[in-house]
């Protein structure tokens, strides 16, 4: 049995007629006697008895309407969703994050991502830069969030943003009193920075900055996420730096100011994806990044 024998028999058995079924489905009316009468053989049973005005449908056959319709109906939503799937529209997007990121930029991108595609499903899973490499390799994920990422064969990096540093202090220092900063005062007061782990690192973008300027700047400590250094200057630990995105970070106790003397002081935030993925539901996802980017004019 094919779908064609369905689709004739529902044609026929809503007509009740041979000559207006045919009409309705472009065929001639010997043909698809004959696709019936296969139907009807290959299921062992009659389903239709002819009647002066036409035919009728047996018990028999009044169950395999309802039966042929609900055939019908599945695999016109099989169509339907396999064409939403092509078109990155249905489906599952796995996502890996980690650090400032998921304050700010991620959640806005993430949200658009759902308003076009409420039909795809968003995993997200909390993963550092080498897990999320490792998933992406393994394609337990389709994409990445993160910050500072060495060039690999097999994996594309795309900026999404450049996002401003600040200046993170005691409310209670000197330099709180201030509406902006010198990047020169990061000479004067010993840094707690942040994360521990694969290099390079945030860390490192900022000894890179430091140097720019013609400094090396005191480390007091290195400490594994953002929330603990901002929490340790809180504390009166010295003092810190961080994306624009963590400035959402409403911890009591600390200022947030901007450099005035620093433009090149910034931080990318960038998504990473296998270079060979080339799924209708990651290309999605990438034109609403890319919208963001244009949107935001990679500041």
């Amino acid at each position: 049995m094919d779908l064609r024998h369905l689709k004739y028999f529902i044609a026929v058995a809503e007509e009740l007629n041979i000559g207006r079924a045919a009409l309705r489905l472009h065929i001639s009316q010997p043909p698809l006697t004959r696709q019936i009468q296969q139907l009807e053989e290959e299921l062992g049973v009659q389903l239709l008895v002819r009647t002066p005005r036409g035919v009728e449908l047996t018990q028999a056959g009044e169950m395999f309407l309802e039966e042929a319709r609900n055939i019908r109906s599945l695999v016109e939503q099989a169509i339907e969703r396999t064409k939403r799937a092509g078109q990155g529209k249905l489906g599952r997007l796995d996502i890996g994050i980690f650090g400032t990121g998921i304050l700010s930029a991620i959640p806005q991108m993430l949200h658009l991502f759902r308003d076009t595609h409420p039909d795809v499903r968003v995993v997200v899973h909390t993963m550092t830069k080498d897990e999320q490499i490792e998933a992406l390799r393994q394609r337990r994920i389709a994409l990445g969030f993160n910050r500072i990422l060495s060039p690999l064969p097999d994996i594309e990096n795309e900026l999404i943003i450049k996002e401003p540093l600040f200046l993170v202090v005691n409310a209670n220092h000197p330099l709180s009193r201030q509406e902006s900063v010198s990047f020169m005062e990061l000479a004067k007061h010993p840094l707690v920075l942040f994360p521990t782990g694969a290099r390079p690192n945030f860390v490192d973008r900022v000894m890179e900055l430091c140097a720019n300027m013609g400094f090396t700047p005191e480390i007091s400590q290195i400490v594994g996420d953002v929330v603990t250094g901002v929490a340790l200057v809180a504390g009166g630990f010295g003092i810190t730096l961080v994306p624009r995105s963590a400035t959402t970070l409403n911890l009591p106790g600390v200022v947030y100011r901007p450099f005035f003397d620093s433009l090149s002081a910034t931080i990318d935030l960038s998504c990473i994806y296998r270079k060979d993925d080339q799924s209708a539901i990651l290309q999605a996802f990438l034109g609403v990044i890319r919208a963001f980017r244009e949107q935001h004019g990679g500041q």
